[in-house]
């Protein structure tokens, strides 16, 4: 007899969670509650204002015409609010990825500074960054963000938040330098204010900007610090004529909003986009797992990492085929979102719809904003990125993750944004080779009125057996810290009188390799013949599974593993009849 097929009604109820789950803008629909929808369509429109300064800004950090700043934000907010599962996170144009994307670009632009090109490739870079999310969430490759560690991270983003200040500088005061290294725009910046290249009322513009920001920021943080100075700016351009006098204003924007593009480049370019791709997705993953953990304590819900990069790589995807670039979350506009009383993603789209409007009914809206006022806005953005109180708290704590700060930093200041991102995560992976390369060891002694085995350099006044050490070495055993191992052994074994036993205290020995499997059998006969004996206690059962797979207890004898280095101090006494001693007796 054949099995009857589900009834269409109970396939619709299986198949529902699934949809939800892989589209969660579905499960936001449906579980949306009707008391929100004010609060998030006034805090959408809260939102617009900084949305649309923001993007063209950092479209121009990017190296791109300021329009695509705006279709970028739109198509990555619609792209997230269908994919993305958390209910307020933002996404737009960032300023950390802005270098990155003209480092990656710019080069490949041809010597005239083809715009269209610049846009194509920068699209491109954006379908890549939205498809190494994607590929990385599938494979549940969200831990590779923890690849950057916090050091490195203060050092990078130090450097990135200087690289945009000083790539800013001309700007804000009204002319150009060409230059390829921070250095040479440092010194293009100085020799174009000793030439009197700068435009005073540029450079008026520019500074007053900041200053409005920052005090705003300061002294009236539920105010939209940049609408106030983006409005200031425009009024005095109009009211000042500061077109006629050498300020560069941003100009008619392009009406309309562009169509589903397929950009096109060439084959050549596509090596040297995917390596700017992998750091950008990098800087990216990060941004959005501390930005998603961050939000999401404050309300209360889960962090989903493998769905925020889903959701990520869709906005990257969707803002790549209408002309726009990479995005990242924003922390500063998802708190901005919060504060005006977002609850859901609904938020985002009256934003991204906001500026649809805005594009189609008024392009020319922001014609009379100077262009130094979009560099004021790069500028306070850098400054939230710089972590300076951070890298005088490393100092104060360690002196080493102090040094890969400071070379994390020098690296993007010196080498770029894309070679110090890599240098980030080299310094990082190499400073946890360094950890277990010489991890800390130290021998344990019996303190009197206290539990357990203690370290002696912790308590000078530890007590210990005659014949007996017990070391501890706080590393998995493998091939770089093999030979450390042995030559710790050694010495101890080495002592007057020698010791009958050396207990390892091997409970932070996760793991044993053959190449350190090798070393403890070449160091095990080789303590045999001097009669003193090599003990383990505490050895976790997977890594004795291991080293009885790769027959030490040849050598090892079975007898000499014990479950706790108590069991283990107590056979010895029993064997010799030994008693503490202080450490001086």
């Amino acid at each position: 007899m054949g099995v009857k097929p589900a009834p269409a009604r109970h396939r619709d109820r299986r198949l529902l969670p699934r949809l939800e789950a892989a589209v969660p803008g579905i499960r936001a629909v449906s579980t949306y509650r009707r008391e929100w929808l004010v609060k998030d369509l006034v805090a959408g429109v809260v939102l617009t204002t900084l949305l649309v300064p923001q993007g063209m800004a950092y479209a121009e950090l990017a190296g791109l015409p300021a329009i695509t700043g705006l279709y970028t934000t739109v198509l990555c907010l619609l792209g997230y609010a269908v994919c993305g599962p958390s209910r307020i996170l933002v996404l737009g144009p960032d300023s950390a990825l802005g270098p990155m994307i003209a480092a990656t670009v710019l080069p490949l632009v041809a010597a005239d500074g083809d715009p269209d090109r610049a846009v194509a490739l920068a699209s491109v870079l954006a379908l890549m960054v939205g498809a190494i999310m994607i590929l990385a969430s599938v494979a549940k490759l969200g831990f590779i963000a923890d690849l950057i560690s916090k050091p490195t991270m203060i050092g990078y983003m130090n450097g990135l938040a200087l690289t945009i200040l000083i790539g800013q500088l001309p700007k804000l005061f009204g002319f150009k330098v060409e230059a390829d290294s921070l250095i040479g725009e440092f010194t293009g910046f100085v020799t174009g204010l000793a030439d009197g290249a700068a435009v005073p009322a540029a450079a008026a513009v520019g500074i007053g900007g900041i200053v409005v920001v920052l005090v705003l920021q300061r002294f009236l943080p539920k105010v939209p610090a940049v609408l106030v100075m983006v409005v200031l700016a425009m009024t005095a351009a109009v009211l000042l004529d500061l077109g006629d006098r050498g300020v560069s204003l941003v100009g008619q924007l392009p009406e309309g909003f562009p169509p589903f593009t397929v950009p096109d480049v060439r084959l050549s370019d596509l090596p040297l986009l995917l390596g700017g791709a992998l750091g950008i997705a990098l800087v990216s993953l990060a941004d959005t797992i501390s930005n998603a953990s961050a939000f999401a304590a404050r309300t209360g819900q889960e962090v989903h990492g493998n769905q925020e990069m889903t959701g990520v790589g869709v906005a990257n995807l969707a803002a790549g085929l209408f002309q726009g670039f990479p995005v990242s979350t924003s922390g500063s506009r998802t708190a901005v979102a919060e504060r005006a009383g977002a609850r859901t993603q609904l938020t985002g789209v009256v934003g991204a719809a906001l500026i649809v409007l805005m594009l189609v009914l008024v392009p020319g809206l922001f014609r009379d904003l100077p262009q130094p006022a979009l560099a004021a806005v790069v500028i306070t953005a850098s400054l939230s990125l710089a972590d300076v109180p951070g890298a005088v708290r490393l100092w104060r704590q360690s002196r080493t993750e102090f040094l890969l700060c400071c070379a994390a930093f020098l690296g993007v200041a010196l080498l770029g944004v894309l070679p110090g991102i890599a240098i980030a995560v080299a310094l990082s992976v190499l400073n946890v080779f360094r950890r277990a390369w010489w991890p800390y060891r130290t021998v344990l002694g019996r303190v009197p009125d206290l539990e357990g085995y203690h370290d002696v350099r912790s308590y000078p006044q530890a007590r210990q057996l005659p014949g007996l050490v017990v070391y501890r070495f706080d590393a998995p055993l493998f091939f770089a810290n093999a030979k450390t191992f042995r030559d710790e052994i050694r010495r101890l074994a080495a002592a007057d009188p020698p010791p009958t036993w050396i207990v390892v205290a091997a409970e932070p020995m996760t793991d044993v390799d053959t190449t350190a499997a090798d070393v403890l059998e070449d160091l095990d006969e080789e303590l045999n013949a001097r009669g003193v004996h090599l003990v383990f206690a505490e050895l976790k059962d997977p890594v004795r599974r291991k080293i009885e797979r790769f027959e030490l207890t040849r050598t090892i004898d079975p007898g000499h593993f014990f479950p706790t280095v108590g069991a283990a101090v107590t056979a010895f006494r029993r064997l010799t009849g030994a008693d503490w001693t202080d450490r001086d007796g």
